[in-house]
């Protein structure tokens, strides 16, 4: 177990290093707001296990810009006292200039998406993020492949080649690689079919991290299966959405004359610290459960 004492915010490096080493995974739960910040801290603290915190593009123009949102993570972490390892990672950022913006507002770690373009403009474009992002002692994962929406009609050579994943690797220096292996963002319209064989080459191949997005949904025998075979990264957004929905709907048909906004939002608090409890329970899988699980 890492622990770092008095800590504010700290790269993914040596979290996601321990995990590779240990057959686990580390919780990374997209934030949308200063609730849900809070909650994820407080539970994480209590189970003692470190957390990355992603914030989108679109959640971030939500909550107010980077600045604000360094700002009350920052202040959670020193007033709840929070002592683990907190990574705050800017999730799918599109460009060069929204990756700096937020490595100069404060954020420990980065993810630069140019999965959409060909892997000479992919490593290009994320070899420019990693020279600067390590300047500043901030971590970059990048993708490969491409993880879309549910509904999306995905490219050719959606699924990541090992190939592919090597180029990207060796000539750009990053840290964690998200490859697509057939998982996608939102909940799964049918059981999803990830690509083992691949995930375990790539893994085999490359000797940093690997990243599973589109956490939300995936069977906890599948997640098992990926965790032994390299996964160390789960990303987790639409199960906590969905969640925290329906604990203030539920809430709010039964209190219809409440009008608090504090005891509205704060209705969802025990929903999302259920599934960060399951999720790190699943992610912290041992390597001997793995293997009596396959």
């Amino acid at each position: 177990m890492i622990k770092l004492g008095d800590c504010m915010l700290v790269n993914f490096k040596q979290m996601l290093n321990a995990a590779r080493k240990e057959k686990r995974a580390i919780p990374h739960f997209n934030i949308n707001n200063l609730e849900w910040t809070k909650y994820i801290l407080e539970e994480c603290e209590k189970l003692q296990e470190p957390v990355i915190l992603g914030v989108s593009e679109s959640a971030s123009k939500y909550m107010g810009g980077f600045h604000t949102i360094v700002g009350f993570v920052k202040g959670l972490i020193k007033d709840l006292n929070i002592t683990i390892p907190v990574c705050l990672h800017l999730d799918h950022g599109k460009t060069f200039e929204i990756c700096k913006k937020a490595i100069d507002a404060g954020f420990s770690s980065v993810m630069i998406d140019a999965s959409k373009l060909e892997l000479t403009e992919n490593i290009k474009l994320t070899k420019k993020v990693v020279d600067y992002a390590h300047k500043h002692n901030v971590t970059v994962e990048a993708e490969i492949g491409y993880i879309g929406e549910q509904k999306e009609k995905m490219p050719d050579r959606a699924i990541a080649t090992v190939e592919d994943c090597l180029n990207l690797y060796e000539q750009t220096g990053i840290d964690a690689l998200a490859p697509a292996l057939g998982n996608l963002h939102g909940f799964y319209e049918r059981e999803p079919n990830l690509n083992f064989e691949r995930m375990k080459e790539i893994s085999s191949s490359i000797f940093i991290p690997l990243v599973l997005h589109g956490g939300s949904g995936i069977p906890d025998k599948q997640i098992k299966k990926a965790i032994q075979y390299g996964i160390n990264k789960i990303n987790v957004n639409t199960e906590l959405q969905s969640a925290w929905t329906q604990a203030i709907r539920k809430y709010i048909e039964n209190n219809q004359e409440e009008y608090d906004p504090r005891k509205i939002i704060g209705s969802g608090e025990k929903a999302i610290k259920k599934v960060v409890l399951e999720k790190i329970k699943i992610f912290n899988t041992s390597q001997e459960e793995n293997h009596e699980n396959n």
